[in-house]
């Protein structure tokens, strides 16, 4: 039965990204791959619309408005019975896909979080200071929510459809992790991690993550487990 929707953010990625979606094509369960362009400088756009494959959906934002307004639009157009959100490079195997949603699939969770620092495979030896950020952005959001997560700002999120069918997010830019993670908990959904690999890669390489959006992320911490209010 086709079940899982996994929802793309496209942003300058044309190297990498007919091959993540290749990869995506053969995950069972798969009902479709939707994608959403955020105004590619490159032809990441160019190459996914010459791909033919009828479970390809392909979108994109009339300007470059990041990582969380792709991922809203994306929302819109889901039909499956699972979400997860797969980056467009490759830092995440999607053939990790199967594990990370094999909680909800046999009825034990409504969230699952892949995390990095449960290392199933191989995990990059990269920055130490980003090694040291994400394990104080979790370590924040743990102790203003009340739960024991090891890794918020991971990019494999999987959700049973219902908990975001009528759900906007509201942050921007890389916000979304933070605000995703403090719906969940404030909801009280029953949540679960699994241990994924992680591929990183250089500022040379592509890498768009920087130190502001650490900053931005300690005050979505603050923000949306201390005062926003979620419907």
């Amino acid at each position: 039965m086709s079940k899982l929707s996994v929802l793309i953010p496209l942003y300058n990625e044309e190297k990498t990204i007919i091959e993540i979606v290749n990869k995506v094509l053969k995950l069972e369960n798969l009902k479709e791959v939707i994608i959403v362009d955020d105004c590619s400088s490159d032809k990441s756009h160019l190459v996914v619309s010459q791909m033919t494959d009828s479970r390809i959906k392909l979108f994109q934002n009339p300007k470059n408005m990041g990582k969380t307004a792709a991922i809203n639009l994306a929302l819109k157009h889901v039909t499956g019975e699972i979400i997860i959100i797969q980056d467009a490079d490759l830092e995440y195997d999607p053939e990790e896909i199967p594990d990370v949603i094999e909680p909800i699939l046999s009825g034990k969770a409504d969230v699952v979080f892949g995390s990095r620092f449960l290392v199933k495979k191989a995990s990059r030896v990269l920055y130490f200071y980003h090694y040291v950020a994400n394990k104080f952005l979790t370590l924040l959001s743990n102790v203003l929510s009340n739960h024991n997560m090891t890794d918020i700002e991971t990019c494999y999120k999987a959700f049973k459809s219902p908990i975001l069918k009528d759900f906007e997010l509201t942050s921007k830019g890389f916000g979304m992790e933070v605000e995703l993670t403090a719906y969940i908990t404030k909801k009280n959904f029953k949540i679960y991690e699994v241990p994924i690999s992680y591929y990183g890669r250089t500022y040379e390489e592509g890498k768009k993550i920087g130190w502001k959006d650490g900053v931005a992320a300690i005050w979505y911490i603050i923000y949306y487990n201390l005062f926003y209010k979620f419907q």
